[in-house]
């Protein structure tokens, strides 16, 4: 059989993380990314910021909220390197931690639109849109179901064999 059409495998055989996690996280963390745009304008930081969140109070919860797909990116990371080992037993969670998060910025919305006194405004239809489509994505996704559960105990074992018999050979 020939299985080089599956581009979602590496070349070791385990899962890629999809794009459209990526995306999910960039739009859980939007928060950070209008912060690090924010640094990069030299004449008035705060601008920027007060275009995406004109209320300070929704800009520092978008902020507390996206260092949950922070962490969740760093785990991704870990799992591409497969180590450290502490990571492994949490990582077939990370799917709740993201329906977590995405409740967590839909409370976000709504504290948005009671900020804004309901009046509709396309910033809030379209995170609301990203919104359904990212749980959506997670309900429905079975690539991101394989990746989640991709990273298993006997690929940790394998590597720390691997480490262990580099180490012994290096004593000799």
């Amino acid at each position: 059989m020939n299985f080089s059409h599956i581009t979602w495998l590496d070349d070791k055989g385990h899962v890629k993380p999809p794009l459209m996690l990526y995306l999910l996280l960039v739009f859980i963390a939007r928060g950070w990314c209008v912060f690090i745009a924010s640094l990069t304008q030299a004449s008035d930081r705060a601008a920027l910021v007060e275009l995406f969140y004109p209320h300070k109070s929704d800009f520092l919860m978008a902020l507390a909220a996206g260092a949950g797909a922070l962490v969740v990116y760093g785990a991704v990371i870990a799992e591409r390197k497969r180590a450290p080992n502490w990571v492994r037993p949490i990582f077939p969670y990370m799917k709740w931690l993201l329906v977590l998060l995405l409740f967590i910025d839909g409370g976000l919305l709504i504290q948005r639109v009671l900020h804004t006194y309901y009046v509709y405004s396309w910033s809030i239809g379209l995170d609301a849109l990203l919104l359904f489509w990212s749980a959506l994505y997670l309900y429905k996704s079975k690539r991101l179901k394989l990746y989640f559960s991709d990273w298993k105990e006997n690929d940790c074992k394998e590597k720390s064999k691997k480490k262990t018999l580099q180490a012994a050979s290096k004593e000799s």
